[in-house]
């Protein structure tokens, strides 16, 4: 598609996010490792983004694009991003991450050394931070029954809701959601009619963007439009997550539940 648009241009990366954002989906060993081929044999570099890697809410094996490349024996150019923002610490608050560089050239790697040296960096807390995410207790250290008690509550916690939204979502009329498989958010497909799609013109707005903000006029539910992760053309989403507590999910959903039935009431269905 890359070429069929930019037929001068030359393709220099390959950006995979793996668990998913927005879809919250987890690869399959398969497409991962078509992936891997395809910089191969265009000679890309793999940005491999895996920042929700502990965030794995099926019986679907998460697996690196590291482990998978070397086993194929690839030399693909690759670097890989981890952060501890997401996982199942989620410290939003705090600027921390890091990158793994696999078969980049010395020379690059120096130079990207070098403008990360001189570049603003995470405050000391957020390397601190990082430091943890990196060399969590182990069994056998005086803290790792309560870090592992709380990890197991908070993944727990998170699996429940991602199964519970999903759920919802799918119980909708003109919408419908595949299993969160992975990461933190649903990309729930809703199906809208040509009085919403042309409400939406009217407003000089995308018919996914127009449904959202009347969702946080009426809500004050946040979610992102579909258009804005280049979704297949002719069909409307948008991205959720799976975040708000346990104890207040519910209320979410229902409300979203209320103004979505109003909606698809007020504009008809897809076929009108």
């Amino acid at each position: 598609r890359f070429k069929v648009d930019h037929p001068n241009g030359r393709l220099k990366a390959f950006v995979a996010i793996n668990p998913g954002n927005p879809t919250g989906n987890v690869m399959s060993r398969r497409e991962m490792e078509d992936i891997v081929r395809l910089c191969d044999k265009h000679k890309l570099v793999l940005l491999a983004d895996e920042v929700y890697q502990e965030n794995i809410w099926s019986d679907r094996k998460w697996e690196s694009f590291r482990k998978v490349a070397g086993e194929m024996k690839s030399k693909v150019e690759m670097i890989s991003f981890h952060s501890i923002s997401k996982g199942y610490y989620g410290e939003c608050g705090l600027r921390g991450g890091y990158m793994q560089l696999e078969h980049i050239d010395p020379k690059v790697a120096e130079q990207m050394y070098k403008m990360v040296s001189v570049s603003l960096c995470s405050n000391t807390l957020g390397q601190a931070m990082t430091a943890s995410v990196m060399n969590p207790p182990i069994k056998g250290d005086a803290s790792f029954e309560s870090f592992e008690g709380e990890r197991i509550k908070i993944l727990e916690s998170l699996q429940r809701k991602s199964v519970m939204l999903a759920k919802r979502l799918n119980g909708l009329p003109g919408m419908s959601c595949q299993p969160i498989t992975g990461a933190m958010y649903a990309f729930p497909r809703i199906e809208l009619s040509k009085a919403a799609i042309a409400a939406a013109d009217e407003a000089g707005k995308k018919a996914d963007l127009f449904y959202c903000i009347a969702l946080l006029n009426a809500t004050g539910i946040v979610v992102v439009p579909g258009s804005g992760f280049k979704q297949e053309p002719g069909t409307w989403h948008f991205r959720i997550t799976i975040l708000p507590s346990e104890d207040k999910l519910p209320a979410l959903l229902d409300r979203l539940e209320k103004f979505h039935r109003d909606f698809m009431s007020k504009y008809g269905n897809s076929e009108l």
